[in-house]
């Protein structure tokens, strides 16, 4: 009998699965690496609407991430006035306040965020782009809500796997074993500087940890063994 995550991953591969593998080709990224990450980036989000919705629908909710400083210390931008001071910042928060109004309709996690006037959403897209990338490389993918789209959320999603792969692993990777890809993963989660210097000692441990401790890693180990004869 298969868990509600596990219907959710098959439900990925049977809308999705042909386009992650045209993203994948040619390199060792699996599949089910980017599923195993799109779950635990943004399944509890979409969860409960998925099977009621269509995939477009699913997709334009996945937007979350409300932390600011001092918790958000060091990623741009810390709150609101660093946002909105930067070229088409205001226009930014418009569109990140909507989105934390959108969330928080349909996820009750995010009604105490909604009260703070000066909150907004930092991540977007199942894989949950960060809005840090307003700043640094492509404005209009959040100003013009590609996130919400299907090519848009997977560009960015392979984009960045990639450039994880390289920093962690080096030029001309062949394969992935089921350890290196969790690696991979916590990589796009924390970055691979950290990832590659914690392994001998933190292993999965790494990454985000939830409020029941569990940290990123371990649960995209735990996703990948629920894929396991899935398909």
């Amino acid at each position: 009998m298969t868990t509600a995550k596990q219907e959710a991953m098959i439900w990925m591969n049977d809308k999705f699965g042909a386009d992650i593998d045209a993203a994948v080709a040619g390199t060792p990224i699996g599949k089910k690496v980017l599923i195993a990450i799109g779950i635990q980036e943004t399944f509890y989000i979409w969860a409960k609407t998925y099977k009621t919705g269509t995939p477009e629908q699913a997709l334009g909710l996945c937007v979350g991430d409300t932390i600011d400083f001092p918790r958000r210390a060091t990623a741009w931008p810390k709150n609101r006035a660093e946002l909105e001071a930067h070229p088409k910042g205001k226009a930014m928060f418009k569109v990140a306040r909507a989105a934390l109004e959108e969330i928080a309709a349909v996820n009750s996690g995010y009604k105490t965020a909604l009260k703070n006037p000066n909150k907004f959403c930092h991540g977007f897209g199942m894989f949950q782009h960060d809005i840090q990338f307003f700043k640094s490389t492509d404005p209009d993918y959040f100003l013009d809500g590609d996130w919400k789209s299907w090519k848009g959320t997977l560009g960015k999603g392979i984009g960045e796997l990639k450039t994880q792969l390289v920093a962690l692993y080096g030029p001309g990777k062949a394969s992935l074993t089921h350890e290196e890809s969790v690696y991979l993963a916590i990589a796009y989660n924390q970055g691979a500087k950290r990832t590659k210097s914690n392994m001998a000692t933190k292993k999965y441990k790494q990454g985000h940890k939830d409020g029941n401790g569990v940290f990123y890693g371990e649960h995209i180990d735990a996703n990948l063994k629920d894929m396991k004869n899935l398909f």
